[in-house]
């Protein structure tokens, strides 16, 4: 199914974090937080200023970001979990 999210919205896969602590402690899935990364599948056009001219999107299709820990909306498409959220939600781009 196709998804093209409306104005400064996008869609994100969330990145799985990792199994492991750093020093090498197994962390089992029901203490696991959210991760707050992703990968952006889908970016909205963009949001109009007050002269209706549209406002470029600072995030494009791919750009792996940082988001808040309550940011977005669950939802399932093609069985597959993920995130609308508005631009603004996005703390940053990862390079």
């Amino acid at each position: 199914m196709a998804f093209t999210p409306l104005h400064d919205r996008v869609v994100v896969r969330r990145l799985e974090s990792d199994d492991k602590t750093s020093g090498g402690l197994i962390i089992p899935d029901n203490a696991k937080e959210k991760p707050a990364e992703g990968k952006v599948v889908a970016v909205g056009s963009g949001a109009k200023d007050e002269d209706g001219k549209r406002i470029a999107m600072d995030v494009k299709k791919g750009n792996k970001i940082l988001f808040g820990k309550w940011s977005g909306t669950e939802i399932t498409l093609d069985g597959e979990e993920l995130l609308i959220m508005k631009e603004s939600d996005i703390l940053g781009i990862i390079s």
